[in-house]
């Protein structure tokens, strides 16, 4: 009998066996031996400052499921943990901790809130991998990254210097995402756009010498930092007005009306304000004709004195005043109701403002040929091939990137300003290569100071998958570990920071940083919509596992979308998966309560294998070769499902069944159905455990246990490994097609007699008879009448088996094939009250089909709609079928 406890408790499972195997160093790829070959993942650096959420329960479960079939398959299996400082995340969490002390990072100084915030990270920054931890990630924690570590700070001072020196990175002024709440440039991915109702504003602008243009916008405090008005080169209605002069409003400062191919002619008034300074396509179209750039802002959005008479005003407030002296001043031809796509700080929420501003950048073009090349040629894979559409527009359109932010939390930008001259700039290494090149080249007295802004997070996240392992150091680790073999993150960070990988990988080590990009979509709600705090939809992943356990969670997540696609999660389904883990536990349980039937004795070195041991082999190894080919074309939730069906299918609801009355056969019978039980639920065991790592570990300790403790030489090849997660991988075993068919006949048959019964009310205990006629199969039926009447509970006295059988009177024919089966009915019903009961039936459909049919040769016919009338049409004709059926089956009655 067994030991194994009644439920599966993940409760008490969970954090002791992650603190087992993470003591026994199964998560390094020391685990196996030091010829095996690597395979590394560079785990998507969360922020120091997260929590959890469903994002990160994602991409944990598909690293996770990467990497711990291959460590099963044997090879040296690395997934690098760390955290990314997030720049902008960090310090608000700690300006919002200096607020409540009552004061601020200005009154303290940029190094006190530097020590500040790094005591802050001490403290805090732990919390995130210890919930990674809670998801099962089996990362070597022992090669944990922190992007502001040393090595990698050194990374990226060498990073900026070799692009520096290369001519990729310079200083200009240029149109950027200005946030004026956290008086900081910020990247595209920290805009959220967000549509809101607002105004299109219809105005006159002056044409100097008599007349106007009718112009429209959604800014218009932005008119004072106009240089042109554009219009269509084919417009006809402008024509004349292209080389002219206009007024700008309230300000009459002359600017010209140009011709540009960008302004669409079916758009608002066909003629276009241009305003370089703060809008992004203005300062293309600025650049193109060599208008002059025009800043109207402050950085806290106050207008300076560039504005005239509303300079000090607030942009919001300096729109209303701007618009109502327009009004005076008879400019204003109407306002319309619009809605906005308004760009917002994903940290403050204010409104951004494309600003121009002198920033950092980097001249991204020539990686982004080589980005697209690695691609094109297949050396880095995207999965799904999609997103090469995706990559190959963002690459070929790509701008010079923005790379310095004025924040004082991050990589400090490696430049010195020789005496304070913004002209006379030294990018070093440190600041003493920085003091002796500066002398070399502008004499003995000099000062330096180090520019104050830092690097975007992102500069130094897109060295993250060689940095990690010592470069530019020629690290043990970077040698034998790089390049990576899959990067696994969301489809909305393609570009910006997987293609920012690529090309520095490619600028800095002449290799790819990995081969394949797997991108997983967004989780949302079971309808559909995205987790916001704002719908109060937020799952969290956390409060999930504690309520139905981690390993129904990942399972549901692997399992319940395909890659690339947004999946709706519903907790439903987690707790059907729960289940599956229960279902799993009792399987086992059944199996090592029926090792006393057989003994050591019963052993055979050569088992004869029935056909429903040949049919659940069989399938087994269909399964796990499917099952083996998903997973290598990352069709990691096919393979889950294909698994799920069989354990929970074929394997308990039919073998375990058909392995009762086998098992009561006892001696080399028994001994082979154990066998055969421990070989299939162990193959799935495997399979399963990259999806749902604590129960198939919990449950094969169970059974590795209850076999040796038995001792009935039933075990693996080579043995009992000490852990199913450094156990090997499954491969596919022997087949058995004919006597798979012949089974899966058999499983046709029980299916068609249950259905019978089941049709005809027949209770589920009841032993019936049947008479089956089976010609060239009846050899292999008369074998399997144990089976078949403990399945189909049919009398096995009184079953009768033949080549060619003759149906008995007043029977049920379920034709199978060159299986047939008759089914007395006098052994399954009552036949007078089944007749009673047919006839009432029959009767009841009578008056329906008269009520119907005199609804239809009524003038309701001719003056209801043809939908209505064709309705009551079918209804008749689903009437009239259900009568000629019960009519056919009282007869035969």
């Amino acid at each position: 009998m067994t030991n194994m406890p009644k439920a599966y408790d993940f409760s008490s499972t969970e954090e002791r066996l992650y603190q087992w195997w993470e003591e026994n160093g199964w998560f390094k790829p020391e685990a196996r031996p030091a010829d095996a070959k690597p395979f590394v993942i560079s785990i998507p650096p969360p922020n120091v400052t997260g929590e959890l959420h469903m994002g990160h329960a994602m991409f944990v479960a598909l690293e996770d499921l990467m990497i711990r079939r291959a460590r099963m398959q044997g090879r040296a299996a690395l997934w690098v943990p760390g955290t990314d400082h997030a720049g902008i995340a960090t310090q608000l969490q700690v300006e919002r901790l200096l607020r409540s002390e009552g004061t601020s990072r200005e009154e303290i100084g940029r190094e006190a809130f530097l020590e500040r915030t790094w005591a802050w990270k001490k403290k805090y920054g732990g919390h995130i991998t210890n919930q990674l931890r809670r998801l099962g990630a089996s990362c070597d924690w022992d090669r944990e990254r922190f992007t502001l570590d040393e090595g990698l700070s050194e990374a990226v001072k060498e990073a900026f210097v070799r692009l520096y020196r290369m001519g990729l990175i310079y200083r200009a002024e240029y149109l950027v995402n200005w946030s004026p709440g956290l008086q900081t440039a910020v990247s595209d991915l920290e805009v959220e756009y967000s549509e809101e109702q607002g105004l299109m504003y219809h105005f006159k602008y002056p044409v100097k010498g008599g007349g106007h243009l009718p112009v429209a916008t959604t800014r218009p405090e932005t008119i004072l930092g106009d240089t042109a008005v554009a219009v269509h080169p084919d417009d006809e209605r402008y024509a004349e007005f292209v080389g002219k002069t206009c007024l700008v409003p309230m300000l009459n400062r002359e600017i010209p009306i140009i011709a540009d191919e960008y302004v669409d002619m079916s758009f608002g008034t066909g003629a276009l304000k241009i305003t370089p300074g703060h809008d992004p396509n203005d300062f293309e179209i600025g650049q193109r004709h060599g208008l002059d750039i025009i800043n109207i802002m402050n950085k806290d959005a106050t207008l300076n004195e560039n504005a005239g008479q509303y300079a000090g005003l607030e942009r919001f407030e300096a729109r209303e005043k701007l618009w109502a002296d327009m009004e005076a001043s008879d400019l204003i031809i109407e306002t319309k109701p619009h809605t906005l796509s308004v760009p917002r700080s994903q940290r403050g929420g204010e409104v951004i403002e494309p600003l121009v501003s002198r920033q950092w950048f980097v001249n991204v073009e020539p990686a982004a040929k080589m980005g697209l090349d690695a691609v094109h040629r297949g050396r880095v894979r995207i999965v799904p091939e999609r997103f090469v559409k995706v990559w190959d527009n963002w690459l070929e359109n790509i701008k010079p990137w923005c790379i310095s932010r004025q924040l004082w939390w991050g990589h400090r930008i490696p430049a010195w300003y020789v005496n304070d001259d913004p002209a006379k700039v030294v990018v070093a290494h440190s600041e003493e290569e920085a003091f002796a090149e500066a002398k070399a080249k502008y004499g003995e007295e000099i000062t330096l100071t180090q520019d104050p802004d830092v690097l975007d997070t992102w500069f130094s996240s897109g060295l993250w998958p060689f940095s990690t392992l010592g470069w530019p150091e020629n690290t043990p680790d970077l040698q034998r570990f790089y390049p990576t073999d899959v990067m696994e993150t969301g489809y909305d960070i393609l570009f910006f920071w997987v293609a920012r990988m690529v090309m520095s990988a490619l600028l800095f080590t002449n290799d790819i940083p990995f081969h394949t990009v797997y991108l997983h979509g967004l989780v949302r709600d079971e309808h559909g919509r995205k987790m916001s705090k704002s719908y109060g939809n937020v799952t969290d992943p956390l409060v999930v596992m504690g309520e139905l356990g981690t390993d129904a969670l990942r399972f549901t997540l692997l399992t319940s979308g395909t890659p690339g696609n947004d999946l709706n999660l519903a907790l439903s389904k987690v707790e059907s998966n729960r289940n599956f883990a229960n279902k799993i536990w009792n399987t086992a349980r059944f199996i090592a309560a029926n090792l006393d039937k057989a003994t050591k004795a019963d052993v055979t070195d050569s088992p004869s294998f029935t056909a429903a041991d040949q049919w659940i082999l069989t399938r087994l190894s269909q399964v796990t070769e499917t099952a083996d080919r998903l997973m290598d074309g990352y069709n990691f939730g096919e393979a889950g499902r294909q698994v799920y069906d069989f354990l929970w299918g074929d394997f308990a609801d039919w073998y375990v069944e058909l392995a009762k009355v086998q098992l009561r056969e006892g001696s080399s019978r028994a001994w082979t159905t154990l066998s055969v039980l421990r070989g299939v639920l162990d193959n799935c065991l495997r399979l399963l455990h990259p999806y749902i790592p604590y129960v198939t570990e919990e449950t094969w300790q169970q059974l590795k246990q209850a076999f040796e403790a038995a001792d009935l030489g039933i075990a693996p090849a080579g043995g009992w490994p000490e852990a199913i997660i450094i156990a090997d991988w499954p491969t596919v075993g022997e087949k058995f097609p004919e006597a798979a068919a012949d089974f899966e006949r058999l499983r046709e048959l029980v299916r068609a007699i249950r259905a019978a019964r089941a049709e005809n009310g027949v209770e589920p205990g009841k032993w019936i008879t049947a008479v089956l006629s089976t010609g060239d199969k009846t050899i292999f039926i008369n074998e399997q009448k144990p089976i078949l009447s403990a399945l189909a509970r049919l009398n096995l006295e009184e079953l009768i088996v033949k080549e060619t059988a003759v149906p008995p009177e007043q029977s049920i024919t379920l034709s199978l094939g060159e299986i047939s089966c008759y089914l007395p009915l006098a052994g399954m019903v009552d036949l007078d009250k089944e007749r009673e009961r047919l006839i009432k039936e029959i009767a009841d459909l009578d008056k329906q089909i008269k009520r119907v049919t005199g609804l239809l040769n009524s003038p309701f016919a001719q003056k209801a709609p043809a939908a209505v009338v064709q309705k009551e049409r079918d209804k008749l004709a689903d009437l009239q079928a259900s009568h000629t059926e019960l009519s056919e089956r009282l007869a035969s009655l």
